[in-house]
């Protein structure tokens, strides 16, 4: 079982990993981590669209999450997102990858579900070297990262030790 210090130390890796030239994402973290109450009303805009109006335990990963998407660094799917507009906000990531996985996509693909399409995604992204994460927040959406494939084992390990779940997409 992991102590409050191994989940600090977690989420700061996690966050450092996703976006290392944005402290600001790592000092998000830390500051809905340690001053929690704080962070709720600080954030009370953006937490409201989650239906979130307290400290509640995942309120970190929360605020991970949100700080990538604001540094493009996430993509945040509904479960019932267009293949379109699923390319969309991948291609917008900064973190995409140097080799454009796209090609690879089969006009069949796109006509998928959007976990469906989703784990296509995934392998296609694997085929240039890059990954697809979930960032799970168990929700009905899917806030998805995207990653050099080698580090997907490192990432993995920081959020179940913070206690959290993250998977790679079409594995």
């Amino acid at each position: 079982m992991s102590g409050p210090d191994d989940v600090r130390t977690s989420l700061t890796a996690a966050a450092a990993l996703l976006a290392p030239a944005h402290r600001a994402v790592t000092e998000r973290v830390l500051h809905a981590f340690d001053r929690p109450e704080a962070y709720v009303h600080d954030h009370a805009d953006r937490l409201a669209d989650r239906g979130i109006d307290e400290a509640v335990p995942n309120l970190a990963w929360i605020a991970l999450i949100d700080a990538l998407a604001d540094h493009r660094r996430l993509a945040e799917f509904d479960w019932k997102e267009g293949s379109q507009e699923v390319r969309s906000q991948l291609n917008g990531l900064d973190s995409r990858p140097s080799v454009d996985p796209w090609v690879l996509v089969e006009e069949k693909e796109m006509l998928l579900p959007t976990d469906e399409f989703l784990n296509a995604c995934g392998r296609h992204y694997r085929d240039v070297g890059a990954a697809l994460v979930v960032l799970d927040i168990e929700s009905d959406c899917y806030p998805v990262v995207c990653l050099r494939a080698a580090r997907v084992p490192e990432l993995t390990a920081h959020a179940k030790r913070a206690g959290f779940n993250a998977w790679a997409l079409g594995l």
